[in-house]
């Protein structure tokens, strides 16, 4: 793959990733569709060369899991900064907040950060780092906001839209 189409991979998938945050948008907690995403993201990751420098294996590996890192605490801080609510027929629901796009703000600065000391030790990193580590942000904000909606959920199991009974009262 060429590095034109890395450059269009990463900012179509960032603008998608982006855009859907700030829509309201149900959450599931079944189902596997969420996955489609972080899959591809992956498969286009592990399939571009240099993912790891190979003149300085070490540093880079090291690099690689400081954006790993850095991917978990964008997403947790993404889950977290989501507004959560529960519609009348009891599905829950989120949609990012201000704070979210300080968290991605953050994690821009992070990112380039450790880019930056990549090139200043003579590591080459590759775009496979920054896509890997965006599909860990959105399976970690996809497991919390999983885990945050069941306590959003009311413990005797989802509302019905209207008891049949008061439609002939």
């Amino acid at each position: 793959m060429s590095s034109l189409v890395g450059i269009v991979v990463i900012v179509a998938a960032v603008a998608l990733v982006a855009v859907r945050q700030f829509k309201p948008q149900r959450i599931v907690s079944g189902g596997r569709g969420w996955l489609v995403l972080p899959v591809v993201l992956t498969v286009v990751a592990l399939s571009r060369p240099g993912l790891t420098d190979a003149h300085d294996h070490f540093l880079s590996v090291l690099l690689l899991g400081a954006e790993l890192v850095v991917g978990v605490v964008v997403g947790a801080g993404w889950a977290w900064t989501g507004r959560l609510w529960t519609a009348e027929d009891g599905t829950v629901w989120t949609r990012g907040t201000g704070a979210t796009v300080a968290v991605w703000t953050g994690g821009i600065a992070l990112r380039a950060a450790l880019m930056g000391i990549g090139a200043l030790a003579g590591v080459h990193q590759g775009s496979g780092a920054l896509l890997l580590a965006l599909a860990v942000s959105v399976l970690v904000r996809r497991g919390m906001l999983v885990w945050r909606a069941r306590a959003v959920l009311p413990s005797y199991g989802h509302a019905t839209a209207a008891a049949p009974w008061k439609d002939r009262v």
